[in-house]
């Protein structure tokens, strides 16, 4: 039997997250929204590109969840999306409400999925999903980092002029303005990125991969990104349904580790079968432990203004 996705939100973000799944095929994909119509006009929309593109899986639109029984992932993407001007804490309200019935109802018709949290603030919002599910904490993963290292790394490729695929990064924090950069830990095909770009450089790159996303809100003026943010999010879908154990920064529930104790933090995981199977920890430098504390702060103070029903 062939795995199935559940795609929560057919917005641009979800209907992203679909065109990457099919065109892999990874997987038969359920799309679900609320708006009637628009789920069904996309599912079979994208349907109809597979005798072109070659992609021959189940897609199917749908208003509620019976067809998304049994899903063995499920992404959540359906919330209000950022303006220019706005903040990720600045949608808490009106997402809190959507989040939690979305995952009350994942809860009945697919108890063994592995969720994969993409609406806004993320982080915050894969901590409700993680209280209202009840599920284990490796099965409930916020996407954030695998996005912030994405555009890190495209701006790194830019500025020293090589290939996107030869640069790697990993990041620590809360996803957007509160990561954590670890520069030493920045590669070019193994080389760090010291040697190709002067530290001025990096720290600016820096302050824009943190800013990517408001830098995107602000020239569409009327959404949020959803290109690189589907892309990211598929990418984790197929580490997990593909058992790769790839090794990856995302939002796991922590309980001390890097100090960090409560919240969903962004940190190196290993992604396989079981979602979130191992979070990889290693030293860090005073200055890194400094920004490491305040990102896991602001994380906190988002949390705790959720209403407290979902902080239980």
């Amino acid at each position: 039997m062939r795995k199935k996705i559940t795609v929560i939100g057919a917005g641009f973000v979800g209907s992203t997250c679909a065109h990457w799944i099919a065109s892999k095929e990874l997987a038969d994909v359920v799309l679900v929204d609320i708006a009637e119509g628009i789920p069904q006009g996309k599912a079979l929309d994208l349907l109809e590109a597979g005798p072109i593109e070659g992609f021959d899986v189940s897609i199917v639109g749908t208003n509620d969840y019976e067809a998304t029984a049994d899903s063995d992932i499920v992404i959540l993407t359906s919330g209000a999306p950022r303006k220019p001007g706005m903040s990720r804490e600045d949608l808490i309200s009106i997402n809190a409400d959507i989040t939690a019935s979305n995952i009350a109802s994942v809860v009945k018709t697919s108890p063994n999925a592995v969720i994969l949290i993409v609406n806004n603030p993320m982080d915050t919002m894969a901590y409700l999903a993680y209280k209202v599910s009840g599920f284990p904490k490796n099965r409930v993963i916020g996407q954030g980092g695998v996005l912030d290292s994405s555009r890190y790394r495209t701006f790194i490729a830019q500025e020293a002029g090589v290939s996107v695929e030869d640069v790697q990064a990993m990041l620590l924090g809360g996803h957007g303005d509160e990561m954590v950069p670890l520069p030493r830990f920045t590669t070019i095909s193994g080389i760090p990125v010291t040697e190709f770009i002067p530290a001025d450089r990096i720290a600016a790159i820096v302050e824009r991969a943190k800013k990517g996303g408001g830098e995107i809100v602000a020239l569409l003026k009327t959404g949020s990104a959803y290109y690189a943010p589907a892309a990211a999010t598929v990418q984790m879908a197929e580490a997990i349904l593909k058992d790769k154990k790839r090794i990856v920064p995302a939002s796991a529930y922590l309980e001390g580790e890097f100090g960090v104790n409560g919240v969903f933090f962004g940190v190196p995981v290993k992604l396989g079968a079981g979602g979130v199977e191992q979070i990889i920890e290693f030293p860090l430098t005073d200055e890194e432990k400094a920004g490491v504390a305040k990102s896991a702060t602001l994380v906190g103070s988002s949390i705790a203004s959720l209403p407290e029903k979902y902080r239980k």
